[in-house]
């Protein structure tokens, strides 16, 4: 007997491994538990920030973050969405070392 997972769980299981694919895009979206600038990425994760904005584009082209001040041109705060959210837990549950 085959189970096949729902196309939901499915797609988690897809952004989780997205997520932890780049170390860079991982401790990017791990540093977005809490919302954040671009420039305090950058700062934080001492990563380039042209390369940032690659990284919040992909993130956000698979909906799992959002730009909270979209209309601002300086400045702009990313947060997790709520499918990033529960992609976060899964993700630290895999980087937990036991």
């Amino acid at each position: 007997m085959v189970i096949k997972p729902c196309a939901s769980y499915v797609m988690k299981w897809d952004d989780v491994s997205f997520v932890i694919g780049s170390r860079k895009r991982e401790e990017i979206f791990l540093l977005l538990e809490t919302p954040r600038t671009p420039t305090q990425l950058s700062k934080m994760a001492k990563i380039s920030l042209s390369n940032i904005w690659i990284k919040l584009k992909a993130l956000e082209e698979r909906k799992l973050i959002l730009c909270l001040t979209p209309k601002v041109r300086k400045g702009k705060i990313y947060s997790l969405t709520s499918e990033g959210k529960s992609t976060l837990i899964e993700v630290k549950k895999m980087l937990k070392k036991d």
